[in-house]
């Protein structure tokens, strides 16, 4: 792949197209495996859940700063803009950047983004200094609000997060894309398998973050590989562009019945 396709998040250059999570692996051995393996350069934490401030999760935080990679600390668990710009302020000060990743759940049962509430959260963090990656679902207004309040990072969903459903809905991701064309899109939540990954490139995405598909498979490592080749392929076969779709068939030799060496030969 050529040296100047690279991931832009933010104005930082990426080599990786893939962000990755760091809950729900069976030990933080294969955690650390498994993100090495990925080649990912950015690796999502959550405070809530690590308690860096009370030593909760210092073992693993002493494994992923030794990976050495960009951290996108996440605000998980929300469900108010007051919780949201909070956690983000206590984010910022633990793991020292003003980038944050925006969860704001709607609904418990299928952990749906709040989409009234998170246009607001988004402009409230944006005039705190944030650099702010939201996460929301497939909705093109929603999407375009987020572009609209500053958010030069969207991440809509390819389905609900822990299904591995892969995209449910290509049609309004691909609108998303269509009517976005300079704002950062990564499909975030829903992929379960490296053809998702595939397809999510080939819409013109410019990134996926997995979590699940990968912590959660059984063998997470090889998993982990397996969806940094699918991203490599999905993205280089984006950019070779497609054969145009068509409604009748096409031979693929152009003639028909009549042997190739006999085409020379004058006729009578």
């Amino acid at each position: 792949m050529s040296q100047h396709d690279n991931l832009i998040i933010y104005g930082q250059s990426f080599t990786s197209r893939m962000l990755i999570g760091s809950a729900l692996y069976p030990s933080i051995d294969v955690m650390k495996a498994a993100i090495v393996n990925s080649a990912s350069e950015i690796v999502t934490v959550s405070l809530r859940r690590q308690s860096p401030e009370r030593n909760g999760g210092n073992v693993f935080w002493q494994e992923i700063q030794s990976l050495g990679l960009t951290l996108l600390p996440n605000t998980a668990g929300c469900h108010s803009v007051k919780e949201v710009v909070n956690l983000a302020k206590m984010s910022r000060e633990l793991f020292e950047t003003n980038w944050i990743k925006l969860e704001l759940i709607g609904d418990e049962y299928n952990l749906q983004p709040d989409p009234i509430n998170l246009v607001s959260a988004a402009e409230t963090l944006i005039k705190e200094g944030f650099k702010v990656l939201p996460y929301c679902t497939d909705d093109l207004v929603l999407c375009r609000r987020l572009a609209d309040s500053g958010c030069e990072v969207i991440m809509p969903w390819g389905s609900p997060i822990g299904t591995g459903q892969g995209l449910a809905n290509p049609q309004a991701l691909s609108a998303i894309r269509h009517r976005l064309p300079d704002t950062t899109l990564v499909i975030d939540a829903g992929l379960g398998l490296p053809s998702h990954a595939v397809q999510a490139f080939e819409l013109g995405y410019d990134a996926i973050l997995l979590n699940s598909a990968i912590a959660q498979a059984v063998d997470p490592i090889a998993m982990a590989k397996a969806f940094a080749h699918a991203c490599q392929a999905g993205r280089q076969g984006y950019l070779a562009g497609r054969m145009p779709e068509r409604q009748v068939a096409q031979p693929s030799t152009p003639l028909m019945g009549m042997p190739f060496w006999h085409q020379d030969q004058p006729r009578n």
